[in-house]
């Protein structure tokens, strides 16, 4: 055991940095650069670590959001963020399990960095506006106006309605059974009509450059993946706190999928199969709030 309140908040500092980059590599650096800054810092005059520790990551956050802007720009395909395995815990938690979730990460993306690091502070960790302003160098006031207008650009994009995770689970099995046995109908009846799926292979695997949209296009070419795969296998996984599948290939992990469902059926898939994203989906991670 350690009173290191580094150590106490590292799963929270995570967390906030991942929310804030989409991605568990460069979150890891941003925890470490905070790392470096707290070991340096005078800590008898640090009245409150946490908020500290917060103000640090944010800060670092807001920085490495910054240069990774044009990396983005210049991927190949469509660009998703890095899936992580998580445990029963996040999923029970259901507003951290929304805001981690691929969906909500792939809407996030859509804001302005400053936008982001607002919303995230104060939608998902309830951080007061007066901390935020002092993490992302504007005004209280500013920062109100900010976390609005951040608001209704979320809500305008974000899953219409939520449902409990047991008919998720229920849901994302009808899916893989239809997909193991070829059948056309139980993907059509389990597909949302303005399904959109969207893979990510970051110009190193075999996927899609854009979204192929329409149960009449994904349910065929879903259809016809196990008899194109004989050996693909495909297995139910908690994924960023929200129901999922993990899809192995004769031994080999070669892609993880998220779902967002609404109404009893599917109505977007979220494919990784960029092997550089999928090195920690072995790894159970353990985010916190």
């Amino acid at each position: 055991m350690t009173d290191d309140p580094f150590v106490t908040h590292r799963g929270l500092l995570f967390t906030v940095a991942y929310e804030m980059l989409g991605s568990a590599a460069d979150a890891e650096d941003v925890v470490q650069e905070t790392w470096l800054r707290w070991a340096d810092a005078e800590r008898e005059k640090v009245r409150e670590p946490r908020a500290y520790l917060v103000r640090i990551v944010t800060r670092q956050a807001l920085n490495r959001l910054r240069t990774v802007a044009r990396r983005r720009e210049e991927y190949v395909g469509e660009w998703l963020p890095e899936p992580l395995l998580t445990g029963p815990d996040v999923a029970e938690d259901v507003e951290l399990a929304e805001s981690v979730s691929l969906a909500m990460l792939t809407v996030l993306e859509t804001l302005r960095p400053t936008e982001r690091a607002v919303f995230v502070l104060r939608e998902v960790f309830d951080v007061p506006y007066a901390e935020i302003a002092v993490a992302v160098g504007r005004t209280p006031t500013a920062v109100r106006q900010i976390a609005h207008r951040a608001r209704e650009h979320v809500a305008a994009r974000r899953p219409r309605s939520r449902v409990d995770r047991a008919e998720r689970e229920a849901v994302v099995e009808r899916f893989m059974a239809a997909v193991r046995e070829g059948d056309l109908r139980g993907l059509l009846d389990v597909l949302a009509p303005d399904v959109v799926v969207v893979a990510d292979g970051g110009g190193i695997a075999r996927a899609a450059r854009r979204p192929i949209e329409g149960a009449h296009r994904v349910a065929p070419l879903l259809a016809g993946l196990a008899e194109r795969e004989p050996g693909l296998e495909m297995t139910p996984i908690l994924l960023n706190g929200e129901p999922g599948m993990r899809l192995v290939l004769w031994g080999e992990l070669i892609a993880v999928a998220g779902v967002v469902i609404e109404e009893g059926r599917i109505t977007r898939v979220h494919a990784v199969r960029n092997p550089e994203k999928l090195t920690r989906v072995g790894e159970e991670v353990a985010l916190r709030r």
